[in-house]
């Protein structure tokens, strides 16, 4: 049995208290895996954004709002977990300045400055230990897999897995699994519960299997 951690959801960041950059994510994908990972009996700890589904029943949960947040309580938590599945899609911009009261229309055009912000996945993955393992999931639109192979590498994951724009707030998803040599290991499609089970064997064969 492994402790996993999953991150799942969006995140938000703030550019006045009421408004906020996001993105169209559901949580469905990380619900979908939490409930893949009780079945083959696993510990599973999830770290969410704002979402509106239900995590299963068993499950620990720690709610968040921004990616800075996810990155903390990650970090914290990501030490005495076996592996991390990072379902999540993290907003990766914030604006520069956020303001302390709502903006005001003024009938003129707003600029925002916007920065990075961390990279979770890639921090845990830089984090590591012998022992641990780090699933990442990558979301393109151009050159899908060369994109994909390249983040697993910068990130340093174990395993990648690579999905479109159509599964954000979807109940289905089309995704491909990628070894680090750039194997495609397996493509699941169709419900998330379903392409969350096969994820799930790929990842208790190759992985949890070897620690």
């Amino acid at each position: 049995m492994s402790r996993i951690l999953i991150t799942s959801g969006p995140t938000r960041q703030y550019l006045d208290p009421v408004r906020y950059l996001t993105n169209g994510s559901s949580g469905r994908m990380g619900a979908a895996l939490a409930a893949a990972a009780l079945e083959l009996g696993h510990k599973v700890l999830v770290v969410s954004g704002p979402v509106q589904v239900a995590y299963p029943a068993g499950v620990e949960r720690i709610d968040i709002i921004s990616t800075e947040d996810l990155l903390s309580v990650c970090r914290a938590e990501f030490p005495r977990c076996d592996g991390l599945i990072g379902a999540a899609a993290p907003c990766d911009y914030r604006p520069r300045r956020v303001e302390s009261q709502k903006i005001a229309k003024t009938g003129q055009p707003l600029e925002l400055l916007l920065v990075e912000t961390p990279d979770v996945v890639a921090t845990i993955g830089a984090e590591k230990q012998p022992g641990q393992w780090v699933v990442g999931f990558a979301l393109e639109t151009e050159d899908p897999r060369f994109r994909a192979l390249v983040k697993m590498e910068r990130k340093n994951c174990d395993l990648m897995v690579l999905n479109g724009p159509e599964a954000m707030n979807a109940e289905d998803n089309r995704v491909e699994v990628l070894a680090r040599d750039g194997l495609s290991l397996a493509e699941f499609h169709g419900p998330k519960e379903t392409v969350a089970r096969g994820i799930l064997r790929i990842i208790q064969e190759r992985l949890v299997a070897r620690t």
